[in-house]
């Protein structure tokens, strides 16, 4: 739980498959966080107000099943800081699905002895498996870019330089531009230019799925919009498949100390 990633609080603002990201039934709720329970799943817990954030567990439900329990911490400043939050974000992983929710008004009680905290189910849960969301992250030191035509939607429009954050043979995440820019599901670009290192620019059409907002530890917000690929070239699946396969060869050689 220490990447970058784990430590980003993610929100849905909009998906054509909402139902696929978001669970809101209160029994399967619950069902999921007895499981956190069970395979004692380490949480990474974000305070709003205050950007802090520190490692927790589910210990169990409570009041006919109506309320979490919270591992509290042992710095005695820490929970302090917890009974003084209006919001508590948690972030965890089970069976490699990211799952977040979020939880209000904590209040401090005592479990065997320890320091817990109890609060009211969420109404939702967001999760998220890797690889919906994640795919091939792009290098941070090498920008790779998709220039949109924003205006008319025609492909007439000049053409935005968006960066790309991830991406896959079916299509890529882009930083949605903190701008007046409209994006929205089922919104499609038609022109858009895909420019990726050491290739030749391949055109293509973009249908907007999802967006969600990502907010890092360091409170760093931007949008990610999820677009699918159509009416790709013939040959732009093989040029998107090298280049991942280049980046995937540069990492593990960098983690294996060869590069």
């Amino acid at each position: 739980m220490s990447t970058d990633n784990a430590h980003t609080r993610v929100e849905l603002v909009r998906s054509d498959e909402e139902e696929k990201y978001l669970l809101q039934s209160p029994r399967e709720i619950r069902q999921l966080l007895t499981s956190l329970v069970t395979g004692r799943a380490l949480v990474s817990a974000q305070l709003t107000p205050g950007n802090q954030s520190f490692l927790t567990a589910v210990l169990g439900l409570a009041d006919d099943d109506t309320a979490l329990l919270l591992d509290g911490s042992t710095d005695e400043s820490i929970n302090t800081r917890i009974e003084q939050a209006a919001q508590i974000t948690c972030i965890t992983q089970l069976h490699n699905i990211r799952i977040q929710f979020q939880v209000e008004n904590a209040a401090r009680i005592q479990v065997d002895g320890r320091p817990a905290f109890r609060a009211l189910l969420p109404d939702s849960v967001l999760r998220l498996q890797r690889r919906e969301f994640y795919r091939l992250q792009t290098p941070v030191t090498q920008s790779v870019i998709c220039e949109l035509p924003i205006a008319g939607g025609t492909g007439g429009g000049m053409p935005v330089e968006v960066r790309i954050i991830d991406i896959s043979s079916g299509g890529i995440a882009i930083a949605v531009p903190p701008s007046d820019f409209v994006f929205e599901p089922h919104m499609e670009f038609p022109g858009c230019t895909l420019r990726l290192p050491e290739a030749e620019p391949i055109s293509t059409r973009l249908v907007v799925r999802n967006l969600f907002r990502l907010v890092n530890r360091n409170g760093i917000e931007m949008q990610r919009a999820g677009c699918e690929f159509l009416d790709l070239p013939r040959n732009a699946d093989s040029i998107i498949q090298r280049y991942i396969l280049r980046i995937e060869r540069t990492r593990n050689a960098r983690e294996r100390g060869n590069f």
